[in-house]
């Protein structure tokens, strides 16, 4: 795995660009809504392989491995709790062969609906619980690790703990949160991100946040507390719910580049795409962001 150094070298001269959504393409691929994505992918390699491909032609340095809910816990309403270590590592060695020329992250999300509370008990089984996880994703080769969709500062914190106790190299954190930078917990983000940066996270941000006017500005006020790389990786919009239940997501590529493009130029090195977004968002952010380069030259 990379190391924390080794990462952070990375975006000194050029931002480090993501890959876009997972599952919601993988639902057009035919993927039932609800299912088990870790357990469907294995099943149906060849549409996550296509995705992942295509992601890599369009200009995504780093992709996420399909393992976002692959803890035990989450994996035994499927009966795999057992395999969890075999499925991680099945999955990042999945998205290596479909983009060998990438990094690989292994995914790591949320598990507050498994707590009641957050006392010692609960933050003990989300450490156990994530270094399962953790295990298989170092077994299977993964890069780095990434925390996405977190609610709480508890799940960062579980997460980082787990990833040192499993001897992880560089770990990346992302939250949900609300424009005006609080976390769905009602903390204030900035201090968040800050703290875990001095405990040893690689790169901090947001993900799963409609990118909208507002995003640049969500973008400048987390930079005044973040010292290191900054993630921004949003959804296409505010979505629309269509008549099979599934979302729509309004914002072109184009539209989607935009925002982007002025979240990197107010402080945003790590840029990728989250609900709604397809391999095209990821061209269009990587187009947009080279010429924005070219123009400061």
């Amino acid at each position: 795995m990379l190391t924390k150094e080794e990462f952070q070298n990375l975006v000194k001269d050029a931002p480090l660009l993501l890959d876009g959504a997972t599952g919601s393409n993988l639902q057009r691929c035919g993927m039932p809504k609800g299912c088990c994505t870790e357990s469907w992918v294995l099943s149906h390699p060849e549409a996550l392989v296509s995705l992942q491909r295509s992601y890599a032609e369009a200009g995504s340095h780093i992709i996420y491995a399909p393992t976002f809910q692959a803890q035990p816990i989450a994996l035994e309403r499927v009966g795999l709790q057992s395999r969890t270590e075999a499925v991680n590592a099945q999955l990042v060695a999945l998205s290596r062969s479909a983009a060998p020329g990438c990094l690989i992250a292994g995914d790591l999300t949320t598990l507050a609906t498994f707590c009641d509370s957050w006392d010692d008990a609960c933050f003990d089984l989300l450490v156990e619980n994530y270094r399962r996880q953790i295990h298989g994703l170092i077994d299977g080769g993964a890069d780095l690790l990434v925390g996405e969709t977190l609610l709480y500062p508890q799940e960062a914190e579980a997460i980082l703990c787990a990833a040192e106790l499993e001897g992880a190299g560089a770990s990346m954190y992302t939250f949900t949160m609300q424009p005006d930078g609080s976390l769905f917990s009602g903390r204030d983000a900035g201090p968040v991100l800050r703290s875990l940066e001095e405990a040893g996270a690689a790169a901090v941000g947001f993900n799963c946040v409609a990118a909208d006017m507002m995003t640049p500005h969500l973008v400048s006020k987390l930079r005044r507390s973040v010292k290191g790389p900054l993630i921004c990786k949003p959804n296409a919009g505010v979505p629309v719910i269509g008549a099979d239940g599934i979302p729509d997501y309004p914002q072109t590529p184009r539209e989607f580049a935009s925002i982007l493009r002025d979240c990197h130029a107010s402080g945003a090195q790590v840029l990728g795409g989250c609900c709604g977004t397809a391999p095209g968002y990821i061209a269009a952010l990587k187009e947009a962001v080279e010429s924005s380069q070219k123009r400061s030259h």
